[in-house]
């Protein structure tokens, strides 16, 4: 249990944007901040942070919130989860009690198999340090590799003894659950040959080095593991199986620790295996990941998208290798990105490049040699067609196929002249071909669009459930009625009228609208005023963030959206222009509004009393009564709300 001071300081702590920034490059616009959200795929950003009110939104898929929520949708994480990893990243001391592992065992499962992991991390790293196996063999071969002690640790390098059952046995030894072990992959299950006997549990890694594979916030949630014999039998590489913690495509090895350098350099290299990133940041240079191994996909793609646009691929001279992933990097081009290549010297990869230069030599020689894409895939491939012209033919779709991909409407012309140039083939035979082959894909994405479109319509919550007539819904006030409320509750206004009265945005909008009944139609809308009128302002906010249950989401949702504005303007106060804001003048900003939702609600009224009047031919002299003064009371209502806003309503 996290007490309740402490849990006060991490919230008043944590900065959103800094928060937000580890995940997320983030450019300042006006007041706020803006991104690529983090939770669905967009080129055009549309993720907003709002450093003063210490909250997020995304105006794509509609996610919102303040930095404890934003680490537990982002990473999967409990509130208390959430808000022990930022009082690790504030550095805030959390007095709790260490878990047992019987209370471990009631932790959810996704919790479980990280802490599995992690248990299983510092095995391997402490039997590579301190044991005879581990040091003769794990740290011999990483010695050998030129990896010092220091970077070993970082990167959490480690041994898996030659047993059958090592990590077995200490797993049930510390009494971790049996059935979460089983399920993390960490040990492979051979079933029972017979009903009398029991199934057999045994590692899966044995007898090789470990390399833990971790998510963005640095837990361990994967092993990679090299053997060090040559075994024919046995591949040389095997990684643990997929969990509810670990998606081989959505994870980039050495992310968590080249994230920084990433944002700072807004570049990130892309290397093929663990010793090359190992390797390269041993030397000076963090801004690196690795693909594993594993073809690219557009989950790994989305994700450095979010820290840089820039991609260079560093390649060794393998020129069967660089023609097999020609493929991945043409995702690459179509997520949006620029890409650039380094080709290193014949029998060089960026690991054995590394180790025998010095890191100025490996900073000027990626340097020099990098190169467009683009121009390296033409050169590459002009080099096997000869003077072939049907080959010659296949290149330049090949090419332009590629070119096609990208979004960028003035990058892909520029990309056109220059293979014009390189190829000798006129601008106007490819851009020909390229809007082909364009039209083609926007005919396909369309069709698979459509009913994703329908479908993400009809679950939108900002649609007004029309029961009146246009002219009569005022979902649209209402609205706009919760906004103010929600930004300007606290500020002043001036009541109209001879006495100068000054009240709050709150108090006016629940004074005005409370006593004569006119109330909010929409259910979130009236959700979000009892609310805010029940507490003040800060602790209405407070809830907002911090809430997560199920009935306040669509609550927290929108009223989070209408706090951050999806619009700024410039500065344009540096340019000696003042640009007259809302809250210059609230009493225009507020009053109106209030009013012009008191008209639309009289008028409303008015014309169902009025049917009433006609659909009841057979009223008492009494009731008919009645019905005329409540019209006359309308009536004189409308006009003097209309004088005051200077409109006229037509009837």
């Amino acid at each position: 249990m996290i007490p309740k001071q402490t849990v006060d300081l991490i919230l008043e702590t944590a900065r959103i944007e800094e928060v937000v920034g580890d995940f997320v490059s983030l450019k300042k616009r006006g007041v706020n901040m803006l991104g690529l959200c983090p939770f669905h795929s967009e080129k055009t950003p549309s993720f907003t942070v709002s450093p003063a009110k210490g909250i997020y939104k995304c105006f794509g898929c509609g996610k919102a919130g303040d930095a404890v929520r934003f680490v537990m949708e982002h990473e999967s994480f409990t509130y208390p989860e959430a808000l022990r990893y930022l009082a690790e990243k504030y550095r805030i001391e959390i007095e709790e009690e260490q878990p047992s592992p019987e209370q471990l065992q009631k932790q959810d499962e996704k919790e479980s198999l990280f802490v599995m992991y992690s248990f299983a991390q510092k095995f391997y790293s402490d039997y590579l340090f301190n044991t005879e196996e581990g040091k003769a063999i794990g740290l011999s071969y990483f010695n050998e590799r030129g990896f010092n002690e220091s970077i070993i640790q970082k990167f959490q390098l480690g041994y898996a003894p030659d047993s059958w059952d090592a990590l077995t046995q200490a797993v049930y030894t510390n009494s971790f659950n049996k059935q979460i072990y089983e399920k993390s992959g960490l040990a492979i299950v051979k079933e029972a040959q017979s009903e009398s006997s029991a199934p057999r549990v045994y590692d899966r890694f044995r007898a090789r080095v470990i390399f833990p594979i971790h998510n963005l916030t640095g837990r361990v949630i994967a092993f990679g593991a090299r053997q060090l014999h040559n075994d024919p039998k046995s591949p040389k590489y095997i990684n643990s199986p997929e969990t509810d913690i670990y998606y081989k495509s959505k994870s980039l090895y050495g992310i968590s620790f080249a994230r920084k350098a990433i944002l700072q350099n807004d570049e990130c290299f892309l290397v093929e295996g663990y010793t090359d990133v190992i390797s390269l940041h041993q030397a000076g240079v963090e801004n690196v990941v690795a693909s594993s191994g594993t073809s690219l996909t557009h989950e790994q793609i989305r994700l450095i998208a979010r820290f840089t646009k820039n991609i260079t691929i560093l390649y060794d001279g393998d020129m069967a290798g660089i023609k097999a992933s020609l493929r991945g990097i043409d995702l690459i081009l179509e997520e949006g990105l620029n890409v650039r290549i380094v080709l290193f010297p014949d029998g060089d990869d960026p690991d054995s490049f590394a180790r025998k230069t010095g890191t100025v030599q490996l900073k000027e020689y990626i340097k020099n040699n990098a190169r467009d894409f683009i121009a390296f895939k033409t050169g590459l491939l002009l080099e096997e067609v000869s003077n072939d012209p049907i080959r010659k033919a296949g290149l330049i779709k090949d090419i332009v196929e590629s070119i096609s991909k990208i979004p960028d409407a003035i990058l892909r012309s520029m990309y056109v002249k220059q293979c014009s140039e390189q190829m000798q083939v006129t601008e106007q035979v490819l851009i020909f071909e390229m809007n082909k082959i364009r039209m083609n894909l926007y005919k396909k994405q369309s069709d698979e669009d459509a009913g994703e479109l329908t479908d993400k319509l009809m679950e939108m919550q900002f649609i007004p459930q029309q029961t009146e007539t246009a002219e009569m819904n005022a979902w649209h006030q209402e609205k706009e009625i919760i906004r103010l409320l929600l930004n300007y509750g606290d500020l002043i206004v001036n009541l109209p009228g001879e006495e100068q009265q000054s009240v709050s945005v709150r108090e006016f909008i629940h004074n005005e609208l409370t006593p004569d009944g006119y109330g909010f139609d929409d259910e979130i809308f009236a959700g979000i005023f009892s609310h805010f009128v029940a507490q003040n302002a800060t602790e209405f906010v407070t809830m907002l963030k911090t809430d997560t249950s199920s009935e306040l989401e669509k609550l927290r949702d929108i009223a989070l959206e209408m706090m951050v504005s999806k619009y700024e303007l410039n500065d344009w106060e540096s340019r000696g222009i003042h640009v007259k804001k809302e809250e210059d003048n609230l009493n225009e900003t507020v009053i109106n509004p209030i009013y012009h939702l008191k008209l639309r609600r009289a008028l409303m009224l008015k014309q169902k009393n009025s049917k009433r009047l006609k659909d009841n031919p057979q009223l008492t002299d009494e009731e008919m009564d009645e019905v005329l003064t409540t019209q006359k009371n309308y009536e004189a209502f409308i006009q003097a709300i209309s004088k005051y806003l200077g409109i006229v309503t037509l009837e």
